[in-house]
């Protein structure tokens, strides 16, 4: 629980250097979605979900914790609705990549996820609700939303070079406890990296 709220709260924090408007676009550029990648990342797609879940829910009870100070429920059934549903579906898939099985988080697992969960679910999910509330088609829309993608592969950087050093830094942030100490520390053994050279 402390970690869910722990990372809500790193996803409000997010929200604090305020909205870039793009070129009078419906839906703004933020840092949050940095929030919601280290949050499947680092948490597993459960409690990455559930953190991104506790986030939305104080929103739609009208905390100004959106980029550009917007909460309330009208945020909901605004152009930015189906980007904040992916967010929660994202982190629950970027979780599920990056944590799968027991296995330390590798470099190319945690770009992966983010790219799928952070980038691919999210647009797949809001680039058809900005469509249907603007009422621009969905080629308009997933043009326009092309500006994106820029800042969102390098949140992807940012969250994969993060969150390996998490994992070196301080494994149990992952709520792994002992398992994940062990695994960090073979992982940075002699036998161990003798091992993985080819």
């Amino acid at each position: 629980m402390t970690r869910i709220a722990v990372f809500a709260a790193i996803i409000a924090v997010l929200g604090i250097p305020g909205a870039i408007p793009v070129f009078g676009g419906a839906v703004p550029i933020t840092a949050q979605t940095l929030g919601v990648m280290l949050a499947g990342a680092v948490l597993g797609r459960w409690r990455g979900a559930a953190a991104v879940a506790v986030f939305e829910a104080l929103v739609f009870l009208g905390l100004p914790l959106l980029s550009g100070g917007r909460g309330g429920i009208g945020v909901f059934v605004g152009p930015s609705a189906g980007y904040l549903a992916g967010w929660i579906f994202g982190a629950f898939v970027i979780g599920a990549i990056v944590r799968a099985g027991t296995r330390r988080p590798t470099w190319w697992r945690t770009a992966l996820g983010c790219v799928v969960g952070g980038v691919v679910v999210v647009y797949a999910l809001g680039i058809p609700v900005q469509a249907l509330v603007t009422q621009l088609s969905l080629a308009q829309t997933a043009l326009s939303s092309t500006v994106f993608l820029p800042g969102d592969i390098l949140k992807v950087v940012v969250t994969t070079l993060i969150t390996l050093a998490l994992w070196r830094a301080y494994p149990r942030a992952f709520g792994r406890g002992s398992e994940a100490s062990a695994l960090a520390e073979r992982a940075d053994s002699p036998v161990q990296q003798g091992a993985n050279t080819p």
